[in-house]
């Protein structure tokens, strides 16, 4: 893959861009097929940092750290395609930092706050992104990912602890921007977003009987550092809120 000025373009001004069949019909059943494996075989012997549950204590909610516990999903976020992709948006030479998922599950999906990606990941300058991959398909009904073009341009805003285990730091004043007017990422499977780690974003619950399985591919520019300002916030609200 290799970034067009027109992705570059919409990046820069947008803070999110949308990219049709990211991966292809193969890729993304291969994909599920190891999270189910993953999940049924692995990941009670692993760390509590590895999932965070929704409020049934058994469904998952989020995997965290699979560049750590699972060499396939550190060797998909380390394709050499994918980072030739993602290294002019984020200004220098590509360091995968993350893999994880936003499972969504069918009714009992939790929400995730208003926030900036910033206030957890606290680094300066903020050349830093998530590619978003579909692996279900996002409905206007099952918890699709909202965000306020252009509000990366705007820096970091006011933080709070959200109280929402597994999302612990939301905004301390949520956008003003109405949702009619925000960009609503509608995917089939296979498609992604990717946004800059400053632009402003959120979903709602899954109340639907289809889930809405996202994959998360975390880099960062090699030329960041951790903002000390941002981490002491960030501790805090998880101390509040633990993610497991």
């Amino acid at each position: 893959m290799k970034v067009s000025s027109k992705i570059l373009g919409e990046y820069e001004r947008d803070g999110v861009v949308l990219i049709h069949q990211f991966l292809n019909a193969a890729e993304i059943a291969a994909v599920r097929a190891e999270l189910e494996r993953y999940i049924r075989d692995d990941l009670a012997a692993l760390p509590a940092d590895a999932r965070t549950f929704e409020k049934d204590e058994k469904t998952v909610r989020n995997l965290w750290r699979l560049e750590k516990y699972s060499t396939y999903f550190r060797r998909l976020g380390e394709r050499a395609d994918i980072l030739t992709l993602v290294a002019p948006l984020v200004h220098g030479d590509p360091v995968l930092v993350g893999v994880e998922t936003f499972n969504k599950p069918a009714r009992i999906g939790s929400g995730v706050p208003y926030h900036q990606d910033n206030a957890y990941f606290c680094q300066s300058p903020p050349d830093m992104l998530t590619v978003w991959i579909a692996i279900d398909s996002v409905t206007q009904a099952n918890g699709p990912v909202f965000f306020v073009k252009g509000s990366h341009l705007g820096g970091m805003l006011p933080t709070r602890p959200s109280g929402v285990r597994g999302n612990s730091i939301g905004m301390a004043h949520p956008s003003d921007v109405p949702l009619s007017e925000q960009f609503c990422a509608l995917l089939a499977p296979g498609d992604a977003t990717i946004h800059h780690c400053e632009t402003i974003h959120h979903s709602a619950p899954n109340t639907t009987e289809h889930s809405r399985l996202g994959l998360l591919l975390v880099y960062r520019g090699s030329h960041t550092q951790t903002d000390p300002h941002l981490k002491t916030a960030y501790a805090t609200a998880v101390a509040a809120t633990p993610p497991a």
